[in-house]
């Protein structure tokens, strides 16, 4: 049974928001990060933008394989896709490139039929939305979590 949100909400949508989404978490980090060394008035921007923007960079993270195994992309997009998250802002270039380049269709897997094993986990994401949209909400989570077991960047 499919969702009328998941129609309105085509991939290139859903990518676009989180790609912009951590563009902006970006430049709050950025931001905090001149409020804490440049001008020595405060760290409070990096402790909560920084967290911030922890979150939206999984979930982009996330968005990004969701939407690659979807729209079958290849390795190679996928992992582009992926490495723009890391200089601010690349993520909001990528989306656009990958725009130009027709990387954005309908939901494939939303009716479709699962043909490989990675196709599997994101058609149950897309059949069962709210379900799928508490799974995406965990995996966030648990990796941000683990993010901060892990530490911090070198250097904060």
């Amino acid at each position: 049974m499919s969702d009328p949100l998941l129609h309105r909400l085509t991939p290139k949508r859903l990518f676009r928001g989180v790609a912009v989404a951590e563009a902006i978490t970006w430049a709050l980090l950025l931001l905090g990060m001149f409020l804490k060394y440049v001008t020595d008035t405060t760290e409070l921007g990096v402790r909560v933008f920084g967290m911030a923007h922890g979150v939206v960079f999984v979930a982009y993270c996330l968005t990004t394989m969701v939407v690659g195994i979807d729209q079958r992309w290849s390795l190679r997009r996928v992992l582009w896709g992926l490495l723009a998250a890391i200089p601010p802002f690349a993520t909001v270039v990528f989306d656009l490139l990958a725009e130009r380049q027709g990387a954005f269709g309908e939901w494939r897997l939303l009716h479709g039929r699962p043909e490989r094993s990675l196709d599997r986990p994101v058609a149950w994401l897309l059949r069962h939305p709210v379900r799928g949209v508490a799974a995406g909400v965990a995996a966030v989570a648990v990796l941000t979590g683990v993010a901060l077991l892990v530490g911090p960047p070198v250097g904060s």
